[in-house]
């Protein structure tokens, strides 16, 4: 009890700091008349986006699947996924991606290890790529981002690219995902599932190769349709913002994002936009702006779609049928 509510009060450090940054304003009102008069056929066509976004991470989910011999109707995969995103915006951490692995097991027998090879997979094409960007990003800003703020900045997208590879390290490995293989099971006999570690790693590793060439074009699809709709919610606030710009970022910003004391980014993604802001020549209040409405029209929009999806696909409770393990 004592670690949950710890976990719990870490998670308020965001929003906390988002009531800082907007009660340290000049001018508040500014931002909720920002807000309040943005153009609404851009943030539309923003919000539309949302789809198309989700589509590309389905497509890419699939050819993950499919590549281990898996084979999820597209529609099935679609619910999992978009009730995956609904819980995984609304709890602290990763626990959405879990669902994935549930709906897996229970509609088609598959083992908690290869179902989890292709959800690490599918969120390690996330951070690469997502680290690229923010690489690119963090040159941008470096007049903002400099002195002990930009070692630390690097040293976290050195620490983002190199920490997966430790999955690569025969021993080591397979001791940290056993351990981790036990929690993610949760079916009688499934934490004492033999191999279950091995499995995991020969299915993950079994990912590496030609497949990346399929599924890390589409993840940069997915990114570069979320810098778009950045770029749009720039338009509908009069917000004379490049595209460039706006990948800048978002990219930065949806790195903060993970960082474990917010849910969806809120309060981390408005700080580091009041602060960049003034540098293009804007003022920290259309950053907060700027910042909200990517939230509201991003993240909340997704939620509304899962909370949909979570009615029509609750996550299965049933027990799994028993199906022999994919190649």
């Amino acid at each position: 009890m004592r670690r949950t509510v710890l976990r719990a009060l870490v998670r308020l450090i965001g929003p906390l700091l988002l009531v800082l940054v907007v009660a340290r304003m000049d001018d508040r009102d500014a931002v909720l008349g920002a807000v309040a008069s943005a153009a609404a056929a851009p943030l539309a066509l923003a919000a539309a986006l949302n789809v198309l976004n989700i589509h590309l991470k389905v497509v890419r989910w699939d050819a993950l699947l499919r590549a281990r011999g898996i084979v999820y109707p597209l529609r099935r995969a679609w619910s999992a996924y978009l009730t995956s995103l609904y819980v995984g915006m609304l709890t602290p951490g990763r626990v959405g991606d879990v669902l994935r692995i549930r709906y897996l097991r229970h509609d088609l027998g598959v083992p908690y290890a290869e179902g989890l090879a292709t959800v690490v997979m599918d969120r390690l094409c996330d951070l690469y790529v997502l680290a690229a960007f923010v690489a690119v990003g963090v040159a941008r800003y470096s007049a903002v981002i400099a002195g002990q703020l930009a070692w630390l900045t690097w040293g976290g997208i050195a620490l983002t690219v190199l920490a997966p590879l430790v999955l690569l390290i025969p021993g080591l490995a397979e001791r940290i995902l056993l351990a981790f293989s036990r929690k993610i099971a949760k079916e009688p006999g499934d934490s004492a599932e033999p191999g279950a570690a091995s499995r995991f790693l020969v299915a993950l590793r079994a990912h590496v190769g030609r497949g990346l060439l399929f599924t890390l074009p589409v993840t940069v699809a997915t990114f570069v349709v979320n810098f778009v709709q950045g770029y749009l919610i720039a338009r509908a606030l009069g917000l004379s913002l490049s595209l460039f710009d706006v990948t800048c970022l978002l990219a930065i910003a949806n790195l903060l994002g993970l960082l474990p004391i917010s849910i969806a980014g809120v309060g981390v993604r408005e700080l580091f936009f009041s602060l960049v802001f003034p540098s293009l020549g804007f003022t920290a209040e259309h950053g907060v702006s700027f910042g909200l409405l990517v939230f509201a029209v991003i993240y909340l929009n997704v939620v509304a779609l899962g909370f949909v999806s979570w009615q029509l696909a609750p996550p299965p409770t049933a027990p799994a049928p028993q199906t022999p393990a994919p190649p």
